[in-house]
């Protein structure tokens, strides 16, 4: 745990260093990967599955006999949370949908866009400790809103050759039909590429480990796009005299569980409420059946004491955060401070756990400084925005002088002609 208080603004820089991910020999392997899969196949496929899952498979493929199964393991009480969520995230990402409007910039001619969905989608879903069943909901729901032709989701089979049963359910109740019992880098190498089984795709979305994370990295020099780089996840929680620490203690360790290399930032004004959560923090990390790695987060993190929010603030910005919670009072007047931040938390009952599962909001985030120049998904991840524009005789009359102008300077004469003679033939 460092501790820092009333640190001076050239400290912060180290302060608010993110740890370093060991990444030795990380991209020979990950090219290795790539390579055979795109040599060998289904064969390579069953070759890293086995080799870096344990588990051998005649078929990836989920069949309808498994999606079944899998439903009827889920229990009826869990059904209704994914349902309600699912109703949830829905409502909000539809909010998102535009409406077509036709601008006419000067008369005759008309300028306008439309939203295409992607076409073929891929869907990383991570498996092990934590089978993310939430992000099945979070990347399934905006690319159905968006039309996506295809959907291809990908996730690692455990020992028993068998995907988590909440993913299966998850993703059959958004519509997905496409599933593969597919992990770690050989999962994005099979939808960057394509097999004799797996189908390739436009864009990849859904966390992962680093080594995911190489392969989508990897996957965008072939051509395919991306959701956004990601790194371990994070909060940054503001606290001022009016936090209540029990509550401020839950969500740095709701965040801090999801691994060893998740970090935690917490910023206080108030003295009192920083000691407090501090005691809060040990006593409720006792109690959480994945403490230990809880733990080693914990011991990466920061906790740090501060004059005023507006410092407070400040620093949040540069370190830019995948999760902003401002537990201070009236943050609604406060939210015009924030320049970096994924998903922001606002008041002491605004828990990020929340947007992570029901609230409405999306939880793929941009992690590890992204939030400077990334947004986290939406709706608009999952479209392409397509140009119009009409023009009619008294258009290009009114435009055609200027076009021409600008194409002789650029010395790009057939630009210059492609309007001349639309204009002459006006002149008759």
């Amino acid at each position: 745990m460092n501790i820092y208080q009333y640190p001076q603004k050239s400290d912060w820089a180290g302060i608010i260093r993110r740890p370093v991910l060991e990444k030795k020999n990380l991209r020979a392997t990950i090219t290795e990967v790539f390579e055979k899969v795109k040599n060998d196949g289904d064969s390579a496929l069953q070759y890293y599955t086995s080799k870096f899952d344990g588990v051998s498979l005649d078929s990836f493929k989920v069949s309808q006999e498994e999606i079944e199964k899998a439903s009827n393991e889920v229990s009826d009480e869990l059904k209704a949370a994914i349902q309600h969520a699912k109703k949830n995230i829905e409502t909000f990402h539809r909010s998102q949908e535009e409406e077509t409007k036709k601008i006419e910039t000067v008369p005759g001619v008309e300028c306008w866009r439309e939203s295409r969905g992607i076409e073929k989608v891929g869907i990383y879903i991570p498996g092990g400790t934590a089978p993310l069943f939430s992000t099945v909901l979070m990347l399934a729901i905006p690319a159905k809103l968006a039309d996506c032709k295809q959907i291809v989701l990908c996730s690692p089979a455990n020992k028993e050759g068998a995907i988590d049963p909440a993913i299966l359910y998850a993703a059959q109740l958004c519509g997905i039909t496409e599933m593969f019992k597919i992990g770690g880098s050989q999962a994005i190498a099979a939808m960057s590429l394509g097999t004799e089984t797996v189908p390739k795709v436009y864009k990849i979305f859904g966390p992962g480990n680093q080594y995911v994370t190489a392969a989508k990295e990897l996957a965008t020099e072939l051509g395919l796009a991306i959701d956004m780089p990601a790194g371990p996840s994070e909060v940054l929680l503001i606290a001022d005299q009016q936090a209540v620490p029990e509550f401020c203690a839950a969500d740095l360790l709701s965040q801090a569980e999801h691994g060893a290399d998740s970090q935690v930032v917490f910023i206080s004004t108030d003295e009192t409420v920083f000691k407090e959560t501090l005691l809060e923090l040990e006593g409720q990390l006792s109690q959480l059946p994945r403490k230990e790695l809880a733990a080693k987060a914990i011991e990466n993190s920061r906790f740090i004491l501060m004059e005023s929010l507006d410092e407070a603030f400040e620093l949040s910005n540069c370190y830019a955060p995948e999760h902003l919670i401002l537990a201070i009072a009236n943050p609604e007047i406060w939210t015009g401070k924030i320049r970096n931040a994924g998903s922001v938390f606002l008041g002491n009952y605004a828990c990020e756990s929340a947007g992570d599962y029901a609230s409405g909001t999306n939880h793929t985030l941009p992690t590890n400084g992204f939030a400077k120049n990334y947004s986290g998904v939406s709706l608009d991840s999952f479209v392409r925005k397509v140009t119009f524009q009409k023009l009619s005789e008294k258009g290009i009359q009114n435009l055609g002088k200027t076009i021409e102008i600008m194409a002789e300077a650029e010395g790009l004469f057939a630009h210059k002609n492609a309007v001349s003679v639309r204009l002459k033939s006006l002149e008759s």
